[in-house]
């Protein structure tokens, strides 16, 4: 796929010009607007100083949650600004506007070298729609464009998708982290060392369902944790209390349990699980086999044997690709199991590959984020590639074959 990208690096840019590059700063917040991670700015860093190496002027988009009805102070990116000024070291100016007046009037007067940043694009209805018009607008504030945010290529959205229409091949590319992320992905699927171990977890099988199915001929070796797995257990026939169930998918859970035993790939379910009558900060747990799940209690972590089982079928795995916590690791005393497969993961001597989204979170809160092969900046681009999906976002920017 990367063979026919375009990208930044061929691209001839000439000096005084402007960039629009799309960025992909959807990053944590607490609720006082702090930045609890910058990984996804730091990741844009390399494709912005390029463009400010070649001599040309740098505008910045992205969005930032899920606004409902326009300008939501909370989804502002005034705070990304300050952070990206600190981390270029340099003044990065931000207007509170997309494409009215005070937008135009800043872009008209950016000066070569200088960056701006412009406020979320979701605050427009046009961006999530692809709206044409909207891409226009944006297109016209400069000569050439760039999509670094592979966090979003998953989405037919304006800026990542309609815009592409308003520039030829010589004036639109991938920024270095798309396409460090495109090669990483198709690498993995296509010429993975071997043993080769995917690690799914997460709540829904709904959403991970046709990676399953995809990754099943590819690895040797698949680990289901996660409330996910609770569908494959029920499917096994055994009482999983009120664990999450999606039970129209039981059947499916089957079909892929069978697959894995026709291509001779081994799977892993948990063997115990820490329970509790409800999910909350203070209610009492116990671990129990999976066999004695208690009827009226919920399995929300993986139990110590199943973090053993785990770790010794990650032992001999030369590439490791990891998407979805194995708990609810966002309340400690269900975190245990997904802090222990980050650690196992992180010490492995494989390739690791982390699928961006939950899972890239329990890696950073375990400590491990330096530990691994790769962090994909985006969960849901990152698992619709292993799906083997075309992304609208990527398809645009592939180079038109000449007759």
């Amino acid at each position: 796929m990367t063979e026919n990208l375009l990208f930044i690096k061929d691209i001839n840019f000439k000096k005084g010009s402007k960039v629009f590059i799309r960025c992909d700063f959807n990053t944590p917040m607490d609720e006082f607007q702090n930045i609890t991670d910058d990984r996804r700015i730091r990741s844009a860093l390399a494709t912005i100083k390029y463009c400010l190496d070649e001599g040309c002027s740098v505008i910045l988009t992205s969005h930032l949650g899920r606004p409902k009805n326009g300008y939501e102070e909370k989804f502002s990116l005034e705070p990304i600004a300050k952070r990206l000024s600190r981390l270029l070291n340099k003044d990065v100016i931000f207007v509170k506007d997309i494409i009215g007046e005070m937008a135009k009037k800043a872009v008209s007067e950016l000066k070569t070298g200088e960056i701006l940043l412009l406020e979320n694009l979701r605050f427009e209805k046009g961006e999530t729609k692809n709206d044409e018009n909207f891409a226009k607008e944006l297109a016209n504030f400069a000569d050439y464009y760039i999509n670094d945010a592979f966090g979003v290529c998953h989405r037919a959205h304006a800026s990542v998708h309609a815009i592409t229409k308003f520039f030829d091949d010589e004036h639109k590319c991938a920024g270095f982290l798309l396409k460090k992320e495109i090669e990483f992905a198709s690498n993995l699927i296509k010429h993975p060392a071997r043993p080769f171990v995917a690690v799914v977890g997460g709540s829904k099988v709904s959403g991970k369902l046709q990676a399953l199915k995809n990754l099943l001929p590819k690895v040797d070796k698949l680990i289901i944790g996660g409330g996910m797995a609770f569908t494959f257990i029920k499917a096994l026939g055994y009482e999983i209390g009120n664990s999450l169930l999606e039970e129209d998918l039981i059947d499916e859970a089957l079909k892929v349990l069978e697959k894995g035993k026709e291509l001779g790939v081994k799977i892993y379910l948990p063997v115990d699980a820490i329970v509790a009558p409800y999910l909350s900060n203070d209610t009492v747990m116990k671990y129990v086999p999976i066999q004695e799940m208690p009827k009226d209690w919920m399995g929300l972590d993986i139990g110590p044997a199943s973090v053993t089982l785990f770790k010794e079928a990650l032992d001999s795995a030369q590439t490791i690709w990891w998407n979805g916590p194995m708990g609810v690791f966002e309340i400690d005393k269900f975190s245990r199991g997904s802090f222990r497969m980050s650690h196992f993961i992180a010490e492995s001597p494989a390739t690791t590959v982390i699928g961006g989204g939950d899972t890239a979170d329990v890696v950073a809160r375990a400590g491990d984020k330096d530990e691994v092969t790769f962090i994909s900046t985006g969960g849901g681009a990152s698992l619709e590639l292993i799906e083997g999906k075309e992304l609208p976002g990527v398809k645009v920017l592939i180079r038109e074959e000449k007759n």
